[in-house]
């Protein structure tokens, strides 16, 4: 199945694929690049489904966490310059627009 084009923070902090597609139970990766990223920021994911409000999925400031609600996990380099979210089992209902954003 598809996955939307994914939308950018408004100041362009951050940049994504286009878009990616998978097939169901087939792991995706969804990167993201921060390079611009300051001390003080955390980098949220976020999903919004078809007909929805965005939902938050994790928010950290750095490091790497589970993100059980779609069974997968956000992984942070250390530099924090780069993220990205591994849905480990994604079914149909996964299928979204997925975006990532700085904010304090």
């Amino acid at each position: 199945f598809f996955f939307p084009p994914a939308v950018a923070a408004v100041t362009a902090q951050v940049q994504q694929e286009p878009s990616l597609e998978t097939t169901e139970n087939n792991g995706i990766n969804i990167s993201c690049s921060h390079p611009k990223i300051q001390g003080n920021d955390r980098i949220q994911w976020y999903r919004q489904l078809p007909g929805r409000g965005p939902e938050l999925l994790a928010l950290t400031a750095k490091g790497s966490k589970e993100v059980p609600e779609i069974a997968g996990h956000l992984w942070v380099s250390a530099d924090r310059h780069s993220s990205a979210l591994w849905l480990g089992r994604p079914r149909r209902g996964d299928a979204a627009v997925y975006y990532c954003a700085l904010g304090d």
